[in-house]
C-alpha cells in the first residue's frame, strides 16, 4: 500500500511538471527564431527592400572595379532604401563628376545619390583603421542602449566623419547622435535619416508581445521550480514513510 501511494504521488507531480513544459518550450522557440533572423524580425525595411539594398551595394562595387578613371580613388558605400551614400577620396574634380555620372548611368535602381567624396589623396592604412575603430565603438554603443534597435541605424565612418542612415523617429535620431558623441576621435556627424512620425505599430505590438512572453516564461519557470521543490519534499516524505 505504501509503495502504491509513493508511485501515485510521483505520477501526479510528474504530470503537473509536464503540463508546464510545452508553453515554456514554445516561448523559447519563438525567441530563438527571432535571434537567428534579426534582419527579418527587427529591420524596418521589408525583406524585399533588404535584398534590393544588398544587391545594389554589390552592384556599386562592380561598377567602379577596374575603372581606370577611379583607379587611384578610395571609395566607400552605404545603401538604405535604395539611397546611396558614397564617401572617400578621388584625385580630381573631374573624377568626382565622372563618378556621380557613372553611378547614375549604371545603377538604375538607385533612387538618390549622396556624394560626400572629397578631392584629395586617398587616406592611408592608419586613417582607415582609425575609421574602422570609430565605427566599431559606435556599433557597440548602439548595442548597449534601449531607445532603438541597433539594426535601425547604419553606420559608416570616413576621415573620422560619421555617417548615419536609417528609418527612425526624431527621438531615436537624437539618441543615436548622443551615443555617437560618446565615441572617441569623431570629427563630425552627418545624419541622413528617413524620419518617421512614430514607431511602426507592428513593431510596438511585437515588443509588447515579447515582453508578455518573457513575463509568462518567467512565471512558468518559477512555477516549475516550485513544483520541483514540492516533488522533492514529497519524495523525501514518502521515502521516510516507506522505510518506516
Amino acid at each position: 500500500m505504501k509503495k502504491l501511494i509513493f508511485l501515485l504521488a510521483l505520477l501526479i507531480t510528474s504530470l503537473l511538471l509536464y503540463s508546464c513544459s510545452p508553453v515554456v518550450q514554445g516561448v523559447t522557440a519563438v525567441s530563438a527564431f527571432a535571434s537567428v533572423n534579426p534582419s527579418v524580425s527587427y529591420d524596418r525595411r521589408t525583406a524585399g527592400e533588404i535584398i534590393d539594398d544588398k544587391t545594389l551595394y554589390m552592384q556599386l562595387g562592380s561598377i567602379i572595379r577596374d575603372d581606370q578613371m577611379l583607379e587611384s580613388a578610395h571609395l566607400k558605400f552605404m545603401v538604405y532604401n535604395n539611397a546611396v551614400l558614397v564617401a572617400g577620396e578621388v584625385p580630381s574634380e573631374e573624377a568626382k563628376d565622372y563618378l556621380a555620372k557613372h553611378l547614375k548611368q549604371n545603377a538604375p535602381t538607385m533612387k538618390q545619390l549622396i556624394n560626400e567624396v572629397a578631392v584629395m589623396p586617398a587616406i592611408g592604412y592608419f586613417s582607415r583603421s582609425k575609421d574602422n575603430i570609430i565605427t566599431l565603438q559606435i556599433e557597440t554603443l548602439f548595442q548597449n542602449q534601449e531607445v532603438f534597435h541597433p539594426i535601425h541605424v547604419k553606420v559608416m565612418t570616413e576621415r573620422q566623419i560619421v555617417y548615419l542612415m536609417g528609418s527612425v523617429t526624431k527621438r531615436e535620431a537624437e539618441h543615436a547622435t548622443n551615443q555617437v558623441a560618446k565615441a572617441k576621435n569623431v570629427e563630425k556627424v552627418v545624419k541622413l535619416f528617413d524620419y518617421l512620425s512614430a514607431r511602426p505599430a507592428e513593431e510596438v505590438e511585437r515588443e509588447n508581445k515579447e515582453k508578455a512572453d518573457a513575463e509568462r516564461k518567467a512565471a512558468l519557470e518559477a512555477k516549475k521550480a516550485e513544483l520541483e521543490a514540492a516533488q522533492r519534499e514529497l519524495q523525501k516524505q514518502l521515502d521516510e514513510l516507506y522505510t518506516n
